[in-house]
């Protein structure tokens, strides 16, 4: 995807979210063809002509001020990574494009950093790339979420392993509230200044493979890893609510660590320790589902009474 496309693309989806309403506009005359703001009501919430907005979206205008683009970005109701994400699209137009070189395909993890997540057990930590490549995990990972160590290298990412695994929608019973924010960070990932062809083969085999994942991806929307909650299912405990936090790890290239933790003293709490304290064999799709299968008919006698 060139630039000009990108920043189209991520112009029109911002100002389709907004309800014309909300910003003051009165009922149009003439019926409205899509959701949200017409090319021309932004440009004149932004103070802009039409047809130099228009040509913004083009991905046609050279320099682009200060004023103009905080104009936009106030039109548009951006918040802070969105603005980010506008000014690294209109930084790398071809009139003025400054490109970095490109990612590196394989990230390399520290010995240091390796032997953290191990040290973390029996907190669950992940080491991730900016691709969501795993790249490192601890014993109590692989038990709360899935055996990494017996999957192929290549198939070692979230993302891929979120929409093509099955066993997923029983893990995670909000499955769209994790799946959504995980396709929003790969689209903040894509920096169209660095070319990244591993991510862009990523976000290609997987917009195929699966109807969600484009249809989030079409979404246009931008995330961020930060902190959280996430409800996990295990079909030993049941269901867990717990804490995720994620820390960013300086001068590695875009990896960041993920941990998950619960509320001490709640269920949840007791759940996971006596997970862990069982040492129970990490389990593949395969066995997660047939456990969650298992567990689901053991379910259904009981409420039969037989």
């Amino acid at each position: 995807m060139t630039t000009s496309n990108a920043l189209r693309e991520f112009l029109a989806s911002r100002r389709a979210q907004i309800d014309p309403h909300s910003v003051g506009l009165p009922p149009s005359p003439t019926p409205r063809r899509g959701r949200g703001l017409r090319r021309e009501e932004v440009a004149a919430l932004a103070g802009v002509s039409v047809d130099y907005y228009a040509r913004l979206e083009q991905g046609r205008v050279g320099n682009i001020s200060d004023q103009v683009l905080n104009a936009i970005e106030e039109a548009l109701r951006l918040d802070t990574l969105e603005r980010q994400h506008l000014r690294s699209l209109v930084r790398t137009l071809p009139a003025h494009a400054v490109r970095q070189p490109p990612r590196p395909e394989k990230p390399r993890v520290r010995a240091g950093m390796r032997a953290l997540v191990e040290k973390l057990d029996p907190v669950p930590a992940l080491l991730q790339g900016p691709r969501m490549e795993v790249l490192a995990w601890n014993r109590a990972a692989s038990i709360l979420l899935t055996d990494f160590g017996a999957m192929p290298v290549r198939d070692r990412n979230i993302a891929r392993w979120l929409f093509l695994d099955s066993s997923n929608r029983s893990r995670y019973p909000d499955w769209e509230e994790v799946a959504a924010p995980t396709v929003a960070a790969l689209r903040a990932a894509l920096n169209p200044g660095r070319p990244d062809e591993e991510l862009a083969n990523l976000v290609g085999e997987l917009s195929v493979a699966s109807p969600e994942f484009a249809r989030f991806w079409a979404d246009y929307r931008l995330f961020k890893h930060g902190h959280g909650t996430k409800r996990i299912f295990h079909p030993t405990v049941g269901t867990m609510t717990l804490n995720y936090e994620t820390l960013n790890i300086p001068e590695s290239g875009g990896q960041f660590l993920s941990t998950y933790t619960a509320d001490a003293g709640s269920s949840a709490e007791e759940k996971l320790k006596i997970l862990m304290s069982w040492g129970g064999e990490p389990l593949g799709p395969a066995a997660y589902t047939e456990r969650v299968r298992d567990d689901q008919d053991a379910w259904e006698r009981q409420k039969r009474g037989t």
